[in-house]
Parts: C-alpha cells; sequence; structure tokens
C-alpha cells in the first residue's frame, strides 16, 4: 500500500473515532421531559416498549374485560327477561325450544350493553394511564396531582358532548376520582418496594453504563488500529528512503 494509501486509511480511522457518539449525548437527550416521554413509546435494542407502556396496554385490556362483564351480564338478564315477557303469546315447539330463544336473547343482550361499557371503561382507563404515566415521565417525579389531572382531563373529555356544564362537571368529578386512585396505585408501588419510576431510572442507569463500556471499547480498538497504521506509515517511509539512498550510491558517476 503507497503512502497516500496509508495515510488515507490512518485519518479515515480517526475521523470515525472522533465522529462518533458518545453515550452522553443520548442521554442529554433523554434527560429532557419531552425525551422522557417519547421513550415511553419507542422500542428498545431488543424490539421491546417500556413497562409502563405495557402497564398501559394491560390496564386497558383489564379494563375493558371488566367492563364486558359489568354491563353485560346485567344486560343479559334484562334481554332474556324482556323477552320472555314479550313473548308470552307465542307458541314455541317444544321446552328447549323457548329456553334456547331465551338464551340467544340474553346473548345478544351481552354483546350489545357489554360492548358499550367495555369500550368506554378501556377508554376512560387508557386516557387517565396515558396522562398521568406522561406527566410523571415529563416531571420525573411521582405525585398525586399528575392522577388529579388525569382524571380531570378523562372526565372533561368523557362529558364533551354535553356541552361547557358538562365538561366542567367532568373533569371536577374526574378530578376528584384520580386523587384517590392515584393514591391507591402510589401505596401499591411502595408495598413492592420499588416505584416503576425507580426501575426505569435503574435500568437507563446500567444501559447508559453498558454503551458508555462499549464506547470506551470502540474507542480503544480505533486508536489501536490508527497507531498500528501509524507505525506501518513510518516504516514504509523509511524503508523507501531508504532504497532511494541506495540507489542513488549504486548508479554510475558520470564521466
Amino acid at each position: 500500500m503507497g503512502e497516500a494509501g496509508l495515510r488515507a486509511l490512518s485519518g479515515g480511522k480517526a475521523a470515525s473515532s472522533s465522529s462518533s457518539p458518545s453515550p452522553a449525548s443520548g442521554s442529554r437527550a433523554e434527560d429532557s421531559g419531552w425525551g422522557r416521554v417519547r421513550e415511553l413509546f419507542r422500542r428498545d435494542d431488543h424490539n421491546r416498549y417500556p413497562e409502563e407502556t405495557y402497564n398501559i396496554m394491560k390496564a386497558t385490556f383489564t379494563g375493558g374485560i371488566v367492563g364486558l362483564f359489568y354491563g353485560g351480564i346485567p344486560g343479559f338478564v334484562y334481554a332474556k327477561k324482556r323477552y320472555i315477557e314479550q313473548s308470552e303469546g307465542e307458541v314455541f315447539h317444544n321446552r328447549l325450544d323457548a329456553v334456547q330463544s331465551a338464551h340467544r336473547a340474553g346473548t345478544r343482550g351481552f354483546i350489545r350493553y357489554g360492548w358499550r361499557w367495555s369500550w368506554r371503561i378501556a377508554a376512560f382507563v387508557a386516557i387517565f394511564n396515558t396522562v398521568s404515566t406522561g406527566l410523571t415521565a415529563y416531571r420525573d417525579k411521582i405525585a398525586l396531582s399528575h392522577f388529579a389531572i388525569a382524571g380531570a382531563c378523562t372526565g372533561g373529555l368523557f362529558r364533551l358532548n354535553l356541552g361547557l356544564r358538562g365538561l366542567l362537571g367532568g373533569s371536577i368529578l374526574g378530578a376528584l376520582l384520580g386523587v384517590p386512585a392515584g393514591g391507591l396505585l402510589m401505596a401499591a408501588q411502595n408495598l413492592t418496594g420499588e416505584s416503576l419510576l425507580e426501575k426505569r431510572k435503574q435500568k437507563q442507569r446500567e444501559l447508559y453504563e453498558q454503551k458508555l463500556a462499549e464506547w470506551e471499547t470502540s474507542l480503544k480498538f480505533t486508536d489501536n488500529i490508527s497507531g498500528e497504521m501509524d507505525i506501518a506509515f513510518q516504516e514504509g517511509s523509511g524503508d523507501e528512503s531508504t532504497g532511494k539512498m541506495q540507489g542513488l550510491q549504486n548508479f554510475p558517476p558520470k564521466s
């Protein structure tokens, strides 16, 4: 390899080591409030979302199931009872046919009323947890005010169709319900010994230390390669100079 090639290769290695971003640059972006909020909805190196995001999904799914049975069971009983009352004059082939018809009516009532409650409770839980978790991540601390604000936002949105009065009433009621709900969640996290915020901070510290160690290893490796290339360049230049001197000494003098 010539002198220009060695110099370009060593220069490229040095440029790549100097331009490689350090973990500190990424940590500064995550220290901002909006940076921490964006991290909640961003996959990590293992293609997984943070634990807070999974908890929002789990709570939303659980709320949907609770709402399905909360509205579906009374709906089943009501629809079945109403069908029996309205079909007193209807003729059935046998008792089994009548029982099956009543059960089919009850099943339709279960699906109808269960779905109405299911999506409402799931949406309520999703909005409440998303707002409270986002505020906690943005401010980097847990407070009852976050749950009060989340309850006010959720209650106001659900009463928005009733106008300004419904918006204000829903916000106040949601804030009043959000405080005890947040207190229960904080108490449950304290019983476990470590909150989700502390777990996330611990995981971020471990990830930062791991990336820092990898970055330092890569930097040392690049520096070693650059040093070897410089040594090879110097040796190559010395050999070339020695060859030129020998050639001049062996060149016959002019007569």
